[in-house]
């Protein structure tokens, strides 16, 4: 009788799951509807974004500004474009659903769930990297994973983007204004005359919210891949970009009971001790002018100073600079983001984006306890992969990637003699943690192939897809992760890497 028993069970775990059971809207908005509001939900021909169904117009939610709401922008900030890095091979039918989070007292959380009829037994949960929303990862995450057969979840870490308080048309070339036009507007860039407030920066939008956004996203994900196939998905992964990979981080250290393992990619180090952004973004803000100034020398004092800030040299090819491309859309805008929100009393504009002095705030204002609140501990309870670009110029290898592999280092460290974890756990064991280092990668992936490009990048996102079949396979049958290394331009992760640990040089020309 046993026997026969066994004998069924071992059946039943070998029929596919699309044919145990279909998801429908109708059963999962059963299980959700409590806990969300404005649901959208549809029957879909394919979950991929080969269907203009899947991911919606910017500026369709109605009743907001425009650019509070840009999922089509989104997904190509990861990614440069559909079916180019991530090959769409086939159709994925399934059910889509898309709604803003009712408990969310800002009225701005968001969630996304796909959950293809041909499912793999198995979640995947994504984070939102900068200000993005619950699409931006569907053109470098959703687009991979849907057509293996899991399902798939994301959020917007409970914000929207922004919305423009200045915005002249048409546009002016002239120096930007020092006075803005509200208090919590932030000039896109240094010369521009385009004023933005970021939806992060209003009353109610700290940035502890971010860890809670992910969890909440899979918890809601569970109960809808349940309702939608029977039953639980037996494994679940984190994955996410910048400040997603922040937050699949911190999913790993605090929520191991929702979690199996995860992937990071160039994610966003917290730590109320410098560096810090806070720490790192000025110097770059400060010293560009003068590094334009001396046609780009790489000798030049200005120069120098950037590379001594943390940030990696950088590439002149003819007219185009690469650090011009971060100064002219991230360096002081994501300054006055941060500075914003985690320092509201400093007056950006008159003391200075460029000499913002984060040791000094320190004892004028709470910036130090604002960061800390938030921070990243490398006490991670689930396997991890950190995959980050040595040519990453918004968040520098050694103060953000690099450092969060020692502090992972520490953590484990500190474990291994005998403390407890703080769940109480005596098991030393530590999960297994890796950092795969891209040479010649960069933060954004389309400074590769735009015009004018820099051919010398190196795309990370193949390695991060990597990876992430890597924990799979890791976390479900026990395979050895292949140990840190410096992945080669042209080169792959590899079990037996020609450099192993970190790349010895930022640039390889």
């Amino acid at each position: 009788m046993h026997r026969t028993i066994r004998v069924v069970i071992v059946l039943l775990l070998l029929v596919p799951f699309s044919a145990l059971a279909a998801p429908t809207c109708a059963a999962v908005i059963k299980a959700l509807g409590g806990s969300l509001a404005d649901v959208n939900c549809f029957a879909s021909m394919d979950l991929t974004t080969n269907n203009p169904q899947t991911t919606p117009a910017d500026n369709s939610l109605p009743g907001l500004p425009p650019f509070a709401f840009t999922p089509t922008t989104d997904r190509s900030v990861i990614s440069p474009s559909a079916g180019k890095h991530t090959p769409i091979t086939k159709a994925v039918p399934g059910v889509q659903l898309n709604a803003r989070i009712a408990s969310d007292p800002t009225g701005q959380g968001r969630f996304l769930l796909r959950l293809p009829n041909d499912w793999n037994g198995r979640l995947v949960v994504a984070g939102a990297s900068g200000t993005r929303s619950e699409f931006n990862g569907d053109f470098a995450w959703s687009d991979y994973v849907v057509q293996k057969g899991y399902a798939y979840a994301s959020q917007n870490k409970g914000v929207l983007n922004l919305r423009f308080t200045a915005f002249p048309f048409p546009p002016v070339n002239l120096p930007a204004s020092v006075t803005p036009p509200t208090p919590r507007s932030c000039r896109l860039n240094p010369s521009s005359q385009f004023w933005v407030e970021f939806y992060d920066n209003d009353d109610g939008q700290d940035f502890t919210r971010w860890a809670e956004f992910m969890i909440k996203a899979a918890e809601l994900a569970r109960e809808g891949v349940k309702a939608g196939y029977g039953h639980h998905a037996r494994f679940t992964y984190a994955v996410g970009t910048s400040n997603g990979g922040y937050q699949v981080r911190r999913a790993v250290e605090t929520a191991p009971e929702l979690f199996d393992g995860g992937v990071d990619w160039e994610g966003t180090f917290v730590d109320e001790h410098a560096p810090n952004i806070l720490t790192d973004l000025p110097p770059a803000i400060l010293n560009f002018p003068d590094y334009t100034a001396s046609g780009f020398s790489a000798a030049s004092t200005a120069s120098k100073n950037i590379q001594a800030a943390g940030y990696p040299p950088d590439i002149v090819n003819g007219g185009a600079s690469l650090w011009g491309r971060y100064s002219g859309q991230f360096w002081e805008v994501t300054q006055c983001q941060w500075q914003k929100r985690l320092d509201p009393t400093y007056d950006t504009y008159v003391s200075g984006t460029g000499t913002y002095n984060y040791v000094a705030r320190l004892s004028v204002s709470d910036v130090g306890a604002q960061l800390a609140a938030f921070a990243t501990t490398g006490r991670i309870q689930r396997p991890l992969v950190t995959v980050a670009g040595t040519m990453d110029a918004l968040l520098p290898i050694d103060h953000h990637a690099r450092a969060y592999a020692r502090k992972v280092a520490a953590a484990a460290k500190h474990k291994h003699h005998g403390h407890k974890d703080h769940d109480g756990d005596d098991d030393d064991r530590a999960p297994a943690y890796r950092l795969y280092e891209v040479q010649n990668g960069n933060h954004i992936e389309t400074y590769q192939d735009t015009v004018p490009a820099f051919p010398q990048l190196e795309l990370i996102q193949p390695h991060a897809q990597h990876a992430f079949d890597l924990i799979v396979e890791q976390v479900e049958r026990g395979a050895t992760l292949p140990p840190d290394q410096c992945v080669p331009r042209g080169g792959s992760i590899a079990e037996s890497p020609l450099q192993p640990g970190h790349c010895a040089s930022l640039f390889a020309p």
